[in-house]
């Protein structure tokens, strides 16, 4: 793609693009370089292929990491739309990233795949993902932060409608995580 083509995109995605809310993460993205990704919650892929744009643009495609943790095919209606497993893996390959897909609730792949994927730079919770799967999920993602890591989480529709990204503290994640581990009873 053309560098003022990409600029542009960049920009827009920054700035202009819908949902609003997601532009958050893309000015992220276009101020630091990001190689790797975690996204909780895929939905319709377009936020994901939008980062992975922009984390892709100033570094080789195959320097970025991305995996995405959905319920793909395990979709129920409540959860909204989403992609399959096949399709998903068909279009975020074709950016030349290295791409891993972990179908599950966030505890479930969380619990599977958090030792093997280290440290993350950007961190994503969508949304659906909110509910009793995620808050025991917690207790998995300080090991997946370094110093600079980034978290937002996606609030729920307010009274506008509108979902809006958070960014949470690395405070914030150890008190969630320690409300999370499991307890021990005295024997």
């Amino acid at each position: 793609m053309l560098p003022l083509v990409r600029r542009c995109r960049r920009l827009y995605f920054s700035y202009l693009s819908q949902p609003s809310g997601d532009r958050v993460v893309y000015r992220q993205l276009s101020k630091r370089r990001v190689s790797k990704i975690l996204e909780l919650g895929i939905g319709e892929g377009t936020r994901s292929l939008r980062m992975l744009e922009l984390a892709t643009h100033g570094q080789p495609p195959a320097a970025v990491s991305y995996t995405g943790v959905d319920l793909f095919e395990s979709r129920s209606t409540t959860d909204g739309p989403g992609l399959s497993l096949k399709l998903a893996h068909q279009r975020f390959k074709a950016t030349g990233a290295r791409v891993r897909l972990a179908p599950g609730d966030p505890y479930s792949a969380l619990s599977r795949i958090a030792n093997e994927l280290g440290a993350v730079d950007l961190m994503l919770i969508s949304a659906d993902q909110l509910g009793p799967s995620l808050a025991k999920a917690w207790f998995y993602v300080p090991r997946l932060l370094h110093a600079e890591t980034q978290v937002f989480i996606e609030l729920a529709p307010s009274g506008d409608g509108k979902r809006r990204l958070s960014r949470l503290t690395h405070f914030e994640i150890k008190d969630r995580a320690a409300q999370a581990a499991p307890r021990r009873m005295a024997a």
